[in-house]
């Protein structure tokens, strides 16, 4: 039986000086075990959709997987909250060479640093030649706010989107920010989906965390509506990474390479 994203239950909701009875809807957590070659690699807490799309995603930003043709078998236990995963290439996984092995959804303490093993071999630098007008960096944000219906009921998850230069080609959703992301790239590797001139809208913070996945993923420009850290935009600026924060009121914050970012009426003060 698939769990419930969300879950209605009863409250008590201030309001005008009132105590009233009524019901609200929450966003599920839901741990998922990940299985690799029946060793144990990762529980990973998270919303309970798009799970195959995740597990996928989150093993090849680990590095465990370069491409989808690589996993010769995969299987979501949804009921027990397992996932089986077998690879091309059966081994042993070294604890030493990845990051912690429980990730939570709470995003005060991030997983291992950029310099760590498994980072240093799949994030490399961006080439992508991928532009975007300004005007489009605040559609995009708009378009992907006005799609995220579970946030609009619950207030409790984040959104990501790859888009395209017409709107938006996929989006996904979690609780957990980095697990959105791992939602978009597995998506991306089981699809083949082509990244040329394609960016990523998110609507979390731009940590050191999520600026890695970009990068692995080989997308150019991450627009977000919230704020970046000093850690995530040295590594865009390592990395060739366009990085755009606090897109609100039609107004943004470009931080790096801002040579991606056109608009032919705007003047540089």
């Amino acid at each position: 039986m698939r769990p419930d994203v969300t879950v209605t239950r009863p409250i008590i909701r201030y309001e005008n000086g009132q105590f009233l009875q009524d019901r609200d809807e929450i966003a599920n957590e839901y741990a998922l075990t990940v299985m690799v070659n029946y060793q144990e690699f990762a529980t990973i807490v998270c919303t309970p959709d798009d799970l195959q799309d995740m597990v996928i995603g989150f093993l090849a930003a680990e590095g465990v997987i370069r491409s989808i043709d690589q996993i010769t078998s995969i299987c979501i236990e949804e009921k027990n909250g397992f996932a089986y995963v077998q690879t091309a290439t059966p081994r042993m996984i070294d604890p030493t060479s990845y990051s912690k092995r429980i990730i939570g959804s709470c995003c005060g303490k991030s997983r291992q640093s950029f310099y760590f093993q498994n980072d240093a071999r799949t994030a490399k630098k961006v080439r992508s030649q991928a532009a975007i007008s300004a005007e489009d960096c605040i559609r995009l944000i708009g378009l992907l706010q006005s799609q995220s219906a579970i946030f609009r009921r619950t207030g409790g998850v984040h959104n990501a989107a790859l888009c395209g230069p017409d709107g938006i080609l996929i989006s996904r959703t979690d609780i957990g920010r980095h697990n959105a992301i791992d939602k978009i790239y597995g998506h991306i590797l089981q699809n083949r989906i082509p990244l040329d001139d394609t960016m990523l809208a998110f609507s979390g913070r731009i940590s050191s965390e999520v600026l890695l996945k970009i990068a692995k993923i080989g997308v150019a420009i991450l627009l977000s509506k919230a704020a970046p850290t000093e850690t995530a935009l040295d590594l865009a600026e390592e990395l060739n990474i366009t990085t755009v924060g606090f897109i609100r009121g039609g107004r943004f914050n470009i931080y790096t390479h801002p040579e991606r970012i056109t608009c032919s009426e705007a003047v540089l003060l």
